[in-house]
């Protein structure tokens, strides 16, 4: 179109024509256009946020602790559900060394492609000389986490890639998106952090191995982004050595400290934005075809298959989930019940490695069980005309994922067990599981 200048009083000479482009930018100044989505409307593959998200875990605490996390605390120290606030109370006193560590007992699946976000809920105790507070998606060796050291606030990135821990730790007056330092310009949301009041933090992980993080707090529902860890172009390696990680929280007096302290632990999700696809290597184990567990007395339940993660360090933040089970009752006229228990004890037998490339051991040979808790259960029924085979689980994803305590290196066994109302039952079984970590 043609254009009038009012300084001049004319239009432009020549009939020259100046095309005006709108021009967009999100509240951080970044230009917005269909290459470029604005910020935190987007997933950190730069995705619109339209696709149904999938949650690999989720945590709160209305009744009790809820059972999905491992404890560490050191002498003196003291962790509490508090219904009335419906959180875990992680209560610290004044001596120096004085610690708890809560971990998830699942390490969650990130899959390459796909934006993992994890949220975490939690109030810190005010800031005092000797103590450190951390909140965040890491483990011993590798991770995203936010902490307040003293009066000092970070971000930190761990990484074991050198085969050393390293930690990237970036004060909060350098953050380069937004400072939440209040009305400042390195601050566009001109808001300032509270830590002693209740927050929410969020990671979005972009990783293939050298992607960015992007970290920040969700305040009057507006995700607002702080800092992000850039690596791709810029390192040569991978950032950390695995995304898959668990949710941690710790409280630790790094030198002796003037009063008690405690860190409120509320609620934790992790999603996989745009879903999740089982893509991992399937194995199965199975009693021999020519020889039936035999269920000797009337009402025991016997461990018929039993797996669990090898206790190796190195395996035990694999990933495996039990996919299927199928089996098939053998003696005439006997009633047979059977139990998925996760957590009990599997006395005698041999465990078994699955295979050198597997992160998992098994046992058939268990004499006796004992503890856990039941996350399946149905009956059988052996006839003259032929027993019924049972399937289940086909679906269940990351329900029956095997589970270990990361702070003692312990892993928790997923047992098949059987009963029957016949002394001398037998049974078949098999029992089949994908591995994600491979």
């Amino acid at each position: 179109m043609a254009q009038f200048r009012t300084d001049t009083s004319r239009y432009l000479p020549n009939c020259n024509t100046i095309f005006e482009v709108v021009m967009l930018s999100d509240p951080y100044g970044n230009r917005i256009g269909p290459a470029n989505p604005s910020g935190m409307a987007v997933d950190a593959f730069g995705r619109a946020r339209v696709t149904t998200p999938l949650t690999l875990f989720d945590s709160s605490h209305r009744y009790r602790d809820n059972g999905l996390w491992s404890t560490s605390n050191s002498a003196g120290t003291s962790y509490a559900f508090d219904q009335n606030e419906g959180l875990v109370k992680l209560n610290v006193r004044t001596g120096a060394n004085q610690e708890i560590v809560r971990e998830t007992t699942k390490v969650f699946s990130y899959q390459p492609g796909k934006s993992l976000q994890v949220l975490n809920t939690f109030v810190m105790q005010p800031a005092k000389t000797g103590l450190r507070q951390r909140v965040g998606y890491f483990g011993a060796n590798n991770g995203i986490y936010l902490e307040q050291s003293n009066s000092n606030i970070y971000f930190v990135e761990r990484s074991w890639n050198t085969g050393a821990l390293v930690e990237t730790r970036v004060p909060q007056s350098n953050w380069n998106i937004d400072t939440l330092l209040g009305n400042v310009n390195t601050s566009p949301s001109h808001r300032t952090l509270d830590l002693t009041k209740a927050q929410i933090l969020f990671t979005d992980i972009e990783w293939l191995g050298v992607g960015s993080v992007r970290c920040g707090f969700v305040i009057d529902g507006q995700l607002i982004h702080c800092h992000s860890f850039h690596h791709a172009n810029f390192i040569t390696s991978t950032y950390i050595s695995t995304a898959s990680l668990p949710i941690r929280y710790e409280i630790k007096n790094i030198g002796a400290t003037s009063s008690n302290s405690i860190l409120k632990q509320i609620c934790s999700t992790v999603i996989s934005e745009g879903g999740y696809e089982l893509r991992g290597s399937q194995q199965a184990i199975q009693t021999a075809i020519g020889s039936p567990r035999d269920l000797t007395t009337i009402g025991t339940y016997y461990p018929v298959i039993s797996l669990r993660l090898k206790t190796s360090p190195d395996r035990l933040d694999a990933i495996v989930i039990l996919a299927a089970l199928s089996l098939l009752a053998t003696t005439n006229n006997a009633n047979y019940n059977w139990k998925v228990v996760f957590g009990g004890t599997t006395t005698g037998g041999s465990w078994v490695s699955a295979g050198t490339d597997s992160a998992v051991e098994y046992n058939l040979t268990g004499t006796s069980f004992a503890g856990g808790r039941t996350m399946a259960s149905g009956f059988l029924n052996g006839s003259a005309q032929g027993s019924t085979p049972t399937d289940i689980l086909k679906e269940a994803l990351f329900k029956f994922q095997l589970e270990r305590n990361g702070l003692t290196s312990t892993p928790f066994e997923l047992t098949l067990v059987a009963a029957s109302d016949s002394a001398g039952a037998d049974i078949y079984a098999s029992m089949d599981w994908e591995e994600i970590s491979r």
